[in-house]
């Protein structure tokens, strides 16, 4: 069943509604969290399916990379996020832990020292090699 997505006008607050195809239009709509009736219907964001070989294409291009400051945490935080969702794998609670500190500003040895742990046993570099 699709999902439809609404903004409601009396407490601006946006709701995701299912509804069939056929009811889509043809049956009132109320916001779950007033009760009100005047929704305005929202356009949904699209998503698509890219090939491996397309992501990874979009990684390599050194163009996407143009804006990535590495003295600043927080670019690094970005480009990590981007590259993380460009990878399309499900990444381990580390890596969300390590770029939302980044992206806070923090200074990636406090985040180091603070995680000693990172990237053991997983197939992470080594610095003693």
């Amino acid at each position: 069943m699709p999902v439809y997505e609404y903004r409601c006008q009396d407490c601006r607050r946006r709701a995701s509604l299912y509804q069939t195809y056929a009811e889509y239009g043809s049956v009132p709509v109320n916001c779950p969290h007033c009760g009100g009736a005047n929704l305005r219907r929202l356009i949904s964001r699209v998503r698509f399916a890219r090939s491996e070989d397309s992501r990874l294409e979009s990684l390599s291009d050194p163009g996407e990379w143009d804006g990535v400051d590495e003295s600043d945490p927080r670019s690094l935080g970005r480009m990590m996020r981007k590259m993380g969702h460009e990878m399309g794998e499900d990444m381990p609670p580390e890596f969300d832990e390590v770029v939302d500190r980044l992206e806070a500003g923090q200074d990636p040895e406090d985040i180091e020292q603070d995680l000693p742990d990172l990237g053991a046993g997983d197939g992470g570099f080594d610095e003693d090699l």
